[in-house]
């Protein structure tokens, strides 16, 4: 079986199909379905969503595209979730949280300041909580590995992970795996592919991003959970190996990346 750790399922592209295509992904294959939240306005709606489906769980978070309209009370509001949520066996992470400085207007130096400072603050949270992280990480590696050092969370995942070999080592010496999906299924997608391939196994999980980062078989329509079994097959492939045994790794390394994930798994 399969854990995707990674899938916006509340996305508004899925409309009111989200229960639906969590039920097709589990009788897939999928047992166990992540769902990061993205903002303080729906922390709520992962939660639930998760409670609905017997094969989701969730993460709380603000992600850093949501910064710039951000609040310092959504802060509060985050710390106070998540002491809430630590009696819910479906929430198992903090997350989507990190760095974007891709996107113009999230690289002006106001805005960059306040997105280190929104990471730092929900690392902390993370810390104080004893719980891991799924980071965004977009132009802004060694950044976000500068700020994992300081405020150092017990581990986590670097979300769709398409830095160096040598950050990745940076990573992993800090206790975190490093996450592939639809990414490394395009041929042209040359150095994705041979992370995928010569990393160490025991540091890789799978996720779909889900509605985002279709893998070449769809693209550019719409990602699923559905399609994470295939995406494993691929990730099989490239490190050539048998599937059964991929599986199996992917299953340990995402128990092992995200602890919480294991009573739901073995309940």
């Amino acid at each position: 079986m399969w854990i995707d750790t990674h899938c916006h399922l509340d996305a508004h592209e899925f409309g009111d199909e989200s229960l639906e295509v969590a039920r097709r992904a589990g009788e897939g294959g999928v047992s166990m379905i992540v769902i990061p939240a993205v903002e303080r306005g729906n922390f709520d709606v992962v939660a639930q969503l998760a409670a609905k489906s017997p094969n989701a769980s969730y993460a709380l978070g603000i992600h850093p595209i949501y910064v710039p309209q951000a609040t310092d009370e959504d802060l509060v509001a985050l710390r106070a979730a998540v002491e809430r949520a630590l009696d819910d066996p479906r929430f198992v992470a903090i997350g989507e949280i990190g760095l974007d400085f891709f996107i113009p207007m999230l690289c002006e130096p106001a805005m960059r300041a306040k997105q280190e400072r929104f990471f730092r603050e929900q690392l902390r949270i993370a810390r104080d909580f004893g719980l891991p992280v799924l980071t965004h990480v977009r132009r802004s590696q060694d950044q976000v590995l500068k700020h994992l050092r300081q405020v150092t969370p017990p581990g986590g995942i670097a979300h769709a992970f398409n830095g160096s070999f040598q950050q990745a080592e940076a990573y992993i010496k800090l206790g975190f795996h490093l996450g592939f999906g639809g990414a490394m299924t395009f041929t042209r997608a040359l150095q994705i592919r041979r992370l995928a391939a010569e990393l160490p196994l025991a540091a890789l999980v799978l996720e779909t991003d889900a509605p985002d980062i279709s893998p070449s078989w769809i693209h550019p329509g719409r990602n699923s959970p559905e399609q994470l079994p295939a995406i494993g097959a691929a990730l099989a492939e490239l490190r050539r190996m048998n599937e059964a045994a991929l599986r199996q790794a992917a299953w340990n390394n995402s128990l092992a990346a995200i602890p919480r994930l294991e009573a739901l798994l073995v309940s």
